[in-house]
């Protein structure tokens, strides 16, 4: 098949096209940015603003089996929930959605949508050990972060299309997902990828500064699960939104103990002020494990050994 891939400069877009490329498909790249850890192996990789409307529309009468949207500006909590760049999130990546949709809304290309957990109401997420977010639970919403916002407008965006113009769309909250190959430093990087910056640079005695109190929880998707968790549902006949992410909660402060136990290291947690987004989050894979029979299973332990690893090797 011929597939663009569109953020394919991104953590989860580059891994993608590698994944498409090694099922033999003819995969042409769209960023801003090359990726910046692994050399894509897209057929193609055009470097271009997709907040260009003019550039969408042409690139777009070429045709493609599917198309896979990936691209958006965002980073983790010291970026999102920060509010220093709440109207570059809206705008941004706002313009690049309408432009897809824009294009393809008389086409018969199967598009992929990457949506997020942040949509879900931030008073379903205020206990940390029990927080709600069933795929149903989205409405009445109240994200609590523009990011958030974005992308449950960007849902609606994408469903309206397929309403009035028949748009074969696929629409995937994602939750969190993590490996090797992603930005770790800068402060666009996740919670993994920055605790596993934090232990590797560490010495032994050394203290590793967790924002809040450390016990607001969140699951973590391995980046192969995420990867898997696309492909079961861009082939069925699903629509979405649907949840893709891991059932395995853990705290912030659990999960900096889980590095520090893979890095074999003696080292301390010290909980300072930041940014930490809502108390608690987890995917709930009742409704893909219906309508899939597929939920991700891989261990998070096995993940961040990984991650680890390759991090340490970086640094």
């Amino acid at each position: 098949m011929k597939i663009a891939v569109l953020g394919a400069g991104g953590f989860i877009g580059n891994h993608l096209v590698t994944k498409l490329k090694s099922e033999g498909h003819h995969v042409v790249a769209v960023d801003l940015k090359l990726p910046e850890y692994k050399v894509s192996l897209a057929d193609t990789f055009l470097q271009k603003d997709l907040r260009d409307q003019l550039f969408v529309s042409e690139f777009f009468k070429d045709t493609y089996d599917e198309v896979y949207q990936l691209a958006a500006d965002m980073g983790g909590a010291g970026y999102i929930f920060t509010g220093e760049h709440d109207a570059d999130i809206m705008y941004n990546s706002a313009q690049i959605n309408m432009n897809v949709a824009e294009a393809l809304k008389n086409s018969t290309t199967q598009v992929f949508y990457s949506s997020s957990a942040c949509i879900y109401p931030e008073e379903n997420q205020l206990d940390a050990a029990n927080p709600n977010c069933a795929e149903d639970s989205a409405f009445p919403a109240n994200p609590d972060s523009e990011y958030g916002w974005e992308k449950l407008f960007s849902e609606r965006l994408y469903l309206s299309y397929a309403r009035n113009y028949g748009l074969n769309v696929r629409i995937a909250r994602f939750h969190n997902i993590f490996g090797p190959d992603g930005v770790f430093s800068g402060g666009k990087e996740k919670a993994p990828a920055a605790i596993c910056r934090k232990v590797a640079e560490a010495a032994d005695g050394d203290s590793i500064e967790v924002w809040g109190t450390g016990n607001q929880t969140r699951s973590f998707l391995y980046i192969e699960e995420c990867l898997e968790g696309i492909a079961r549902l861009m082939q069925s006949e699903v629509h979405g939104p649907i949840n893709i992410g891991s059932a395995e909660m853990i705290s912030i402060n659990d999960l900096t103990r889980m590095v520090i136990a893979i890095s074999g290291k003696n080292l301390y947690i010290t909980n300072i002020d930041g940014p930490i987004g809502v108390n608690g989050r987890c995917s709930d894979n009742r409704l893909i494990a219906n309508l899939l029979n597929w939920q991700p299973d891989y261990p998070l332990q096995k993940g961040m050994v990984n991650l680890y690893n390759w991090v340490k090797f970086q640094v």
